[in-house]
């Protein structure tokens, strides 16, 4: 016959208790060791969505904005574009084309000074300076999603300012302005499908970025998106009075470099924090030199 320790009754310990014991001294094992898992964060705020003020206040009505950029026009007098390949056009002789079309125009889309005109007359042609001409080289990108690159020209025209356009070929080979504005510029990006112009705002220390997109109902770019951001200052600004170049305003705490005992609130060139405004400061000994606080 086959015979089993005796257990006292009172070292049988229920299950239920066991497992307790394991999981209240969890914390004490674990604690020193961080395996990454889940920590609370706290009280996390109670998310608020926008409240409208005011609701039963009859609002004003607005009418329908003017799409605020250049209605798409073709170009005249340019040959077709095979294949909708802009790369194959001629940028100066594309402006030299709307210029023709719309001459002596001083405002709108087609405005240009008289001086960037004649000089956009004269490029290419014999005895002209290539670097004079003020058609800047043109950019590509597929701007309306099309497939097929567009063509970003920009013209140079006096104290900053410049025209930025845009030109697409349709299936017929006619070749169509679909963007001109013009801006004292900043800068001009692309991002994505977009022409991003920074100007200058009416706020000191402020521009203004412009983004202009494709429009598919106007068939156009229209600016879209607008965003006034401050123009970053100076990094190295002036230094703080005492522990910069710039002279403290405060008196020094330290002795000057002589040999003198003085207790005056002048500074000197010891362990002073700043050098101060009053007198230097005086020997008492004898004979003694002066030290070469700030007068």
């Amino acid at each position: 016959m086959k015979t089993f320790p005796f257990r006292p009754a009172a070292a049988r310990v229920p299950q239920a208790l066991v497992l307790a014991g394991l999981l209240a001294a969890l914390p004490l094992l674990t604690g020193c060791g961080d395996a990454g898992g889940l920590v609370g964060a706290g009280s996390t705020p109670t998310a608020s969505g926008p409240v409208h003020l005011w609701p039963d206040r009859q609002g004003a009505v607005v009418p329908p904005a003017d799409p605020g950029g250049a209605p798409p026009e073709y170009v005249k007098g340019i040959a077709p574009v095979q294949g909708q390949d802009v790369h194959a056009v001629d940028p100066v002789g594309l402006v030299q084309a709307e210029l023709r079309a719309h001459p002596k125009t001083d405002v709108g889309p087609d405005g240009m000074p008289a001086e960037t005109a004649a000089a956009i007359r004269q490029c290419g042609k014999e005895g002209a300076e290539p670097g004079e001409c003020p058609v800047l080289t043109p950019y590509y990108r597929d701007l309306t999603g099309n497939g097929k690159d567009e063509l970003i020209v920009g013209i140079e025209y006096p104290d900053k300012m410049m025209s930025v356009r845009v030109y697409t070929a349709d299936a017929d080979g006619r070749l169509n302005r679909i963007m001109a504005t013009t801006q004292t510029v900043i800068n001009v990006d692309l991002a994505g499908r977009d022409v991003i112009l920074r100007v200058p705002s009416g706020n000191n220390g402020y521009e203004l970025i412009t983004a202009w997109s494709w429009d598919e109902k106007q068939l156009t770019m229209l600016p879209t998106r607008e965003q006034i951001v401050r123009v970053p200052g100076n990094p190295q600004g002036p230094a703080s009075p005492g522990h910069g170049a710039a002279p403290g305003k405060g008196p020094g705490k330290g002795p000057g470099k002589g040999s003198g005992t003085g207790s005056g609130d002048g500074p000197g060139a010891g362990t002073g924090t700043g050098p101060g405004t009053g007198p230097r400061s005086k020997p008492s000994g004898a004979g003694a030199p002066e030290g070469p606080g700030t007068p």
